[in-house]
């Protein structure tokens, strides 16, 4: 009987074992951590946002690098077969905006635990024990060699071990040097789905503050064109912007921290400056003294206002009538580009997932194959594919699972 070894307890390799595991290979799963899928645990703040609920253009269309590689994964197990694979094995699940997929007991558990019954179900042992390099000889996968430098014979590999984001879960990046040592090529890797750092102090005083439907435009600085720009949710903290808006920001723009960018964030996107004017008059004409402090209070949310004072340089005890032009064309301004510069991304602890990795160039996209050496395949985070959140990372990482699992030991490979 053909061994095959699993390194990566996650949930492309829980996916990928119990899938060779189903097909009469002898499996063997290697994961460090003393419970598998432990990553998982923190997923959609420990909801676990399973998968989204899309069709395979809306699958792809959320995978902003190489998602035509995924064409194949994602056809062959889609989004609705990762609901039918955990409503089948007792997890019923929910819809919700966004086609976000959630299980219905919100526990992000109940998947896990799925998963590892699955793979154990389905005949797979399982070895707390952490891999240290791959074997290959004449080209062709031989075995794994542990930490503790025994060799566990194989004659196929699943490399899934995931990313470097949230390093505490395991997720270390051992995977990358395992491939690259055995000839294949990295793309650079960075956090991504992760929030930013921003060079202004001010920025703390809002730590906190949720602001809904707002516009946000990043550009280089001194540039009126953005790079970037969208509206939705964003989340103030310590360090700088977090929230919907910046994860999806963070999973397109890769030289944040390398050159000058600037986020410039439009408070009342449904309001053009002359509209906003044309309140303010409003607002002065119904209580002229109103000082300019509690003017804004119809405006912008309390916590806010210090910081908006601040910036725009009035004095807070100015009184509504006593405002000139310029100082309400200054409040318009302001309100219609609030501005931080941003200095870098957040650390891999804080990324949801990890962008960069295997070249997909060299991985047969039908079947997750190493197109370099004979008998190792990859599956989920390691491979230099990402998406944005929603639930498209963990499909990327069920579908990819699911067809290295279904792959391996099949064709000349083993032979």
């Amino acid at each position: 009987m053909k061994q095959i070894v699993v390194v990566g307890g996650g949930p492309a390799g829980l996916m990928a074992a119990g899938q060779a595991a189903q097909r009469g290979l002898s499996v063997t799963l290697l994961e460090g951590q003393p419970r598998p899928a432990r990553k998982l645990l923190l997923t959609g703040k420990g909801r676990c946002n399973v998968t989204n609920a899309a069709d395979l253009s809306g699958l792809i269309e959320n995978v902003p690098r190489n998602p035509k590689f995924l064409y194949a994964a994602f056809s062959a197990f889609s989004a609705q077969d990762t609901m039918a694979f955990f409503e089948a094995r007792g997890v019923p699940l929910k819809v919700e905006r966004g086609n976000r997929v959630f299980p219905q007991s919100d526990r992000a558990a109940d998947i896990a635990d799925a998963l590892i019954r699955f793979a154990k179900q389905a005949g797979v042992t399982f070895r707390q024990e952490k891999a240290a390099a791959l074997c290959v000889s004449q080209g062709k996968i031989s075995g794994v060699r542990l930490i503790s430098g025994a060799i566990l014979p194989a004659d196929g590999v699943i490399l899934a071990t995931g990313g470097r984001s949230y390093p505490a879960t395991g997720s270390t990046g051992d995977g990358y040097r395992m491939a690259r040592e055995v000839g294949h090529t990295l793309t650079p890797q960075r956090p991504s789905l992760v929030p930013f750092e921003v060079r202004e102090a001010d920025c703390a005083e809002l730590q906190g503050l949720s602001l809904r439907n707002v516009g946000l435009r990043i550009a280089e600085a001194g540039c009126e064109k953005p790079v970037w720009q969208a509206q939705g949710e964003l989340l103030f903290t310590h360090f700088g912007l977090s929230g919907p808006l910046i994860l999806r920001a963070s999973a397109d723009l890769s030289e944040i921290g390398q050159k000058d960018f600037v986020a410039a964030i439009d408070l009342k996107p449904a309001l053009s400056p002359e509209q906003l004017d044309a309140r303010l008059l409003r607002e002065i004409a119904s209580s002229p003294n109103r000082q300019y402090a509690n003017l804004l209070a119809s405006l912008l949310p309390a916590k806010l206002i210090p910081v908006f004072v601040a910036r725009v340089g009035i004095p807070p005890d100015c009184r509504a009538h006593a405002l000139t032009r310029a100082q309400r064309s200054e409040t318009a301004g302001l309100l219609k580009q609030l501005s931080f510069h941003l200095t870098g991304y957040r650390p891999y602890a804080e990324a949801v997932v990890t962008r960069g990795g295997v070249a997909v160039g060299e991985v047969e996209p039908g079947t997750m194959r190493s197109k370099r050496v004979a008998g190792l395949s990859f599956a989920g985070e390691l491979l230099d594919v990402d998406g944005y959140t929603g639930g498209f990372n963990l499909q990327i990482a069920f579908s990819t699972g699911y067809l290295a699992g279904n792959c391996i030991g099949n064709g000349e490979e083993l032979s």
